[in-house]
């Protein structure tokens, strides 16, 4: 059994002689037997040298986002939409499972942004568990001047992750500047929203926000099981009564309905974030969703021009094409 252990000293080997180990086997093509016998140790030991060097980053293995934009069924997409761009992940002979394929879209989105993203750009993050799968799939690599800014609010849950881990995962693997954004994404009030909006710091940011050039997100649903209810944002209630008034999408805690207009609601005046409004005049607006489940809500953000790189899984785009 390989050993498992993860620093250099436990493996018997400086970073050093590892990272010739992965020259080897990614750019000369030697088998894992062959380099085994050159360097005069087990094969059991190069294979997990190959594994350390991966977890630690010195090796990365990229799959460039920009080849999953060359299908026809891309292009379609891109066409209909008015896109710039739609990457399109594939799903296997067997269907992957939902958390599977939201893995799978979540890396491709993670390779295609990192393309996209050039020296001194801003880079707002939502939140949500594929946001947070985008973060957690990021090539490590070193953007400084790169900023990472948080789009919205603080969620606090027992049952669900703080939104500003999204921002700060990403910031960390590109070792970008990051900055959180210094109140809750939902007030009890529309007053104290207001007054918080109009704080010194909080102005400021949002004023940052405002002036982002790119930004990744995902899009809700508004059935009974959205995010925005289980991390505790919004209750059942809420939704319903946006839900019955024509609300297809959850945009950064706001609602949007089948056309891709924003909803005035109970909540609306309530929340701390970007609007969709200063979402919507970002020049570059990646989407990231999977699962024919989120066609509707996708096919608002659409309509609503929310949205100009398109990242989603095989059958979700081909029902976005057939209706």
């Amino acid at each position: 059994m390989p050993d498992t252990r993860n620093s250099p000293k436990d493996l018997g080997a400086s970073d050093a002689a590892i990272a010739h180990v992965a020259m080897l086997y990614y750019r000369e093509g030697l088998n894992q037997g062959d380099i085994a016998q050159r360097v005069g140790v087990s094969r059991a030991t190069i294979v997990n040298w190959l594994k350390h060097a991966r977890e630690k980053g010195i090796v990365e293995i990229r799959v460039r986002g920009e080849s999953f934009v060359a299908s026809s069924l891309a292009k379609q997409v891109t066409k209909r939409f008015g896109l710039a761009d739609t990457y399109i992940s594939r799903d296997d002979i067997n269907p992957l499972g939902r958390e599977e394929l939201r893995n799978r879209t979540a890396t491709l989105a993670a390779q295609a942004m990192l393309d996209l993203l050039t020296d001194d750009d801003s880079l707002g993050v939502d939140w949500g568990e594929t946001v947070l799968d985008v973060a957690k799939s990021f090539p490590r690599c070193q953007m400084p001047s790169i900023l990472v800014q948080q789009l919205v609010g603080s969620v606090y849950s027992r049952h669900f992750f703080a939104s500003e881990t999204c921002a700060i995962e990403i910031a960390r693997h590109i070792g970008a500047r990051c900055r959180t954004l210094h109140a809750p994404v939902m007030l009890s009030s529309p007053d104290l929203a207001e007054r918080l909006r109009h704080e010194p710091v909080i102005a400021a940011q949002l004023r940052e926000i405002a002036s982002l050039s790119k930004a990744l997100f995902s899009v809700g649903g508004v059935s009974d099981e959205t995010t925005i209810i289980s991390a505790g944002v919004a209750t059942a209630e809420d939704v319903a009564w946006y839900r019955d008034r024509g609300a297809a999408a959850v945009l950064a805690c706001r609602f949007i309905d089948h056309n891709g207009d924003a909803m005035d609601g109970p909540l609306s005046d309530r929340i701390i974030g970007a609007s969709p409004e200063t979402l919507r005049s970002i020049p570059t607006r990646m989407l990231v969703a999977s699962g024919i489940e989120k066609a509707d809500a996708i096919r608002a953000l659409l309509k609503g021009g929310y949205v100009s790189h398109l990242v989603v899984d095989e059958l979700t785009a081909q029902k976005l094409i057939d209706q």
